[in-house]
């Protein structure tokens, strides 16, 4: 990744937002690195030194700084292919792909070689993999000892160390100080332990929350999701080294910061990487508006701080797709509802909306078409279901925004059952992919005022490659939402 000192330079002076998690600064008069929004003194030129990533940064002997705090800042959304798939591979780092599999096992699910895989992600974060998932590691080691009170050795291994003796080493020897005396700089005493865990999420302003949670809402399973004034709530299961790990995440915008402050049940304390990555996923906190406001133009003016919510649970919402087919969103939610409440797991949670954990695609793939259709759907949309948990279950389609985009929708336009909407709809959200159009929508159609979806088709040429973002500003610009879903 090519950086202009220059352009960075003034970024930094001025506290520019877009750029924040573009690019770090490294100070080479206090061996510290920062984020660009840092609200210290900006440094003089002559001893900045600009870097693509924090693991980049770290790799040249620079520290976090303790008070912007680097592990905060915001992702990358992309839609250039390298960069995408640097990005990917990141993604995965950030699960502790790398730790359970290996590069080669990360590449293979990439469609990629490793020596491809190496040469993408070094020219987008100046460092390997490997060095990367280090930096990673330590990053959320340290944002566990600021924001909880989780013991040390718990820390250790919530980050990926496979041991205590490694992670106090490394620490003191990347950040010059022990675990504790981190603890201790960040707290006059240590916060007393809960029941739960606290985090922020950063994004780049402007992030319209009341839109995003109002789609979330509108399309909330019950049991398994809710959204409560500016609250979004739900269940979650993630399997980490072959077990699974369940519980509830909590969703707030912070009053002060361009954050989303995240709470999480101390039952997931042991897959904590996967839990935040896929609720920045699921919030589209890497989105950098400023960018898809200048390809939309006119159509982002209303609201541009608008995303696309991706999901926590690919399978999840391609099953949402698939039974919000021909009907309305309220429709499709009742029977959602009853679809979690028949074949998912009972959870105890404090919260009354929250009871239980969406069903797993194995779980699914079992089933019988008679048992799935007198929930109220036709048998046809039952067997379309079977099939596709059958395709999840055994691994032939990933519905991840790590995955490939043009197989994965060749694969699901194969399905008996779903078309270009529903595939299109999938990669809107389970994919991330900024460029999906579902331009078969009766929402899209009817904000475009058009009755023909190859003139949608057309008209959506003039928002690539972020037809996604446009779909949400033509949903949000209906007075009620009638997409179909």
């Amino acid at each position: 990744m090519t950086l202009d000192p220059h352009t960075c330079y003034r970024a930094l002076k001025a506290r520019d937002a877009r750029f924040d998690g573009r690019f770090f600064v490294a100070v080479s008069s206090t061996h510290i690195y920062c984020r660009p929004v840092c609200t210290v003194k900006p440094p003089k030129r002559e001893n900045c030194r600009f870097y693509p990533s924090a693991a980049a940064a770290e790799s040249a002997g620079y520290r976090p700084c303790l008070r912007c705090r680097p592990e905060l800042a915001p992702g990358n959304a992309s839609v250039d292919a390298t960069t995408r798939l640097a990005q990917a591979a990141a993604s995965l780092i950030e699960d502790h792909a790398l730790d359970a599999a290996g590069l080669d096992v990360i590449a293979s699910r990439l469609g990629i070689t490793d020596r491809h895989l190496r040469r993408a992600f070094g020219a987008e974060f100046g460092v390997s993999p490997v060095e990367f998932a280090q930096t990673q590691r330590l990053l959320l080691a340290k944002r566990l000892l600021t924001d909880t009170a989780l013991p040390v050795t718990e820390v250790a291994f919530a980050s990926g160390f496979g041991s205590l003796r490694r992670f106090n080493a490394l620490f003191k020897q990347r950040y010059r100080l022990q675990p504790g005396q981190l603890r201790r700089h960040m707290h006059a005493t240590t916060p007393a332990a809960t029941d739960a865990l606290n985090f922020e999420l950063s994004f780049r302003p402007p992030y319209d929350w009341p839109a995003v949670s109002a789609f979330l809402g509108a399309r909330a399973v019950a049991g398994v999701e809710a959204v409560e004034g500016a609250c979004y709530r739900r269940t979650v299961r993630v399997e980490v080294d072959g077990k699974e790990h369940c519980g509830w995440v909590e969703v707030t915008p912070s009053r002060k910061k361009p954050a989303l402050r995240v709470t999480v049940s101390a039952s997931l304390a042991k897959a904590l990487p996967p839990v935040l990555s896929r609720v920045k996923a699921l919030l589209d906190l890497a989105c950098n508006p400023s960018e898809v406001a200048q390809a939309l133009g006119a159509l982002a003016r209303r609201n541009p701080g608008l995303r696309v919510p991706g999901a926590f649970d690919g399978f999840e919402v391609a099953v949402r797709a698939i039974l919000g087919q021909q009907v309305t969103v309220a429709a499709a939610r009742t029977v959602a509802g009853r679809f979690a409440a028949a074949f998912g797991d009972p959870l105890d949670t404090p919260f009354a909306a929250l009871t239980t954990v969406f069903p797993t695609a194995a779980r699914i793939a079992d089933l019988s078409v008679g048992r799935i259709a007198r929930l109220g759907m036709p048998g046809a949309r039952a067997r379309t279901l079977i099939t596709l948990a059958r395709a999840v279950a055994g691994e032939e389609l990933v519905l991840m925004p790590n995955a490939d985009i043009d197989a994965t929708l060749d694969r699901l336009r194969a399905l008996p059952g779903v078309g270009e909407w529903t595939a299109q709809y999938i990669a809107m959200r389970a994919l991330a992919w900024p460029d999906a159009f579902p331009h078969t929508d009766l929402g899209v159609m009817k904000a475009l005022g058009e009755t023909d979806a190859r003139r949608v088709l057309a008209a959506g040429e003039a928002w690539r490659p972020w037809r996604a973002y446009a779909v949400m500003h033509l949903w949000q610009s209906l007075a009620k939402p009638t997409a179909k879903e």
